[in-house]
């Protein structure tokens, strides 16, 4: 039988769940990967012709939703009203082919224990926010064993490892209302992520280093049994923008040598005085045009740009041959037994 990856996104993590699912491809040939979801779009399926997409029927929740923790909730919620149908899209999949590891978006943490006590199939987490984000994820059950009051209620400053410390009242409110069901899930799926195969993180070490390294170190949860993490980020989409495209689109309807083209590079940042003179310019000029127009340069800025700069060349690095996201990568699909 066929190698398959299965892949469980929520809507809201789409794209760097199919990022992810490339990079399996291209790491793992031998294995086909297929995203099991809701109402996947004829311009998805189609713009991925190497990706299996199996839909699974819609639902809709019992109650209304009335806030924006009620709003957060359903992620949860849908994906549990999903679970029969999911059991039974991967139990007929198993049929033909060898399902080597099921890869879950938080959100879809419902399904975790649904699926782990009916099918003998490795479960691994996806992460889409980071290693900062998964240190507050692992964090949680022990932050909520150690306090027993909402952190929306207190004045304190809540220390995350591998993060700087945040006062309570900043914290994000699905953690700070004990009293509404979302706080628990949030609570619930950071004690199931010890129980996987792993956790896939959006990030690479060098981005996050301090909260990876909490992570390693088990400072999270210093009680707990550590799954395998595998930073395999940046997950982001390539290609050209839609503004590129209407860009071009506008040049080819243009006279010939008719458009003046201003471009600085990289390093080309003016102030906002310095870019309202050369606006004024050009129109003037009565010419048209065609600005490459960067932010104005602001105190701090430039330094601020030169980190963004280096962090860039660092993904880079990081996704390259020997790099710590293709090391990350080779990890997870050799976990795929």
């Amino acid at each position: 039988m066929e190698d398959t990856v299965v892949l469980y996104p929520s809507q809201g993590h789409l794209s760097s769940m199919l990022e992810l699912g490339k990079l399996i491809l291209k790491h793992r040939p031998s294995v086909s990967v297929t995203f099991v979801m809701s109402n996947p779009s004829t311009e998805l399926v189609t713009a991925n012709p190497f990706i299996t997409f199996i839909p699974l029927p819609e639902v809709s929740l019992p109650t209304p939703i009335t806030s924006f923790l009620d709003l957060v909730a359903s992620f949860f919620e849908i994906p549990k009203l999903n679970n029969p149908d999911l059991h039974h899209t991967l139990s007929s999949l198993s049929a033909s082919s060898n399902i080597k590891a099921l890869i879950i978006d938080f959100f879809c943490s419902p399904a975790f224990e649904f699926l782990s006590s009916r099918l003998d199939i490795p479960i691994y987490y996806f992460n889409s926010s980071g290693a900062c984000g998964l240190s507050m994820f692992l964090y949680t059950p022990t932050l909520d064993k150690n306090t027993t009051e909402s952190l929306k209620d207190l004045d304190i400053l809540v220390e995350v490892p591998g993060a700087p410390k945040v006062p309570s009242k900043d914290i994000p409110p699905v953690l700070c209302d004990r009293s509404h069901r979302v706080y628990q899930y949030f609570v619930d799926t950071g004690k199931q992520m010890f129980k996987s195969a792993g956790v896939v993180v959006n990030t690479f070490e060098s981005l996050e280093p301090n909260a990876c390294k909490a992570i390693q170190e088990r400072k999270c949860f210093p009680n707990g049994p550590l799954p395998p993490i595998f930073c395999v980020g940046p997950l982001a989409i390539t290609g050209e923008s839609r503004k590129e495209n209407e860009c071009l689109t506008w040049l080819d309807s243009q006279p010939s040598r008719s458009v003046l083209y201003l471009c600085f590079g990289s390093m080309g940042v003016f102030s906002s005085s310095q870019l309202k003179e050369m606006a004024i310019g050009l129109e003037k000029s009565g010419v048209r045009f065609l600005w490459a127009v960067r932010a104005p340069k602001e105190d701090g800025q430039t330094q601020a740009r030169k980190k963004v700069e280096a962090l860039r060349e660092a993904a880079v690095v990081a996704k390259s041959e020997g790099g710590s996201t293709c090391v990350a990568m080779e990890r997870l699909v050799e976990s795929f037994k």
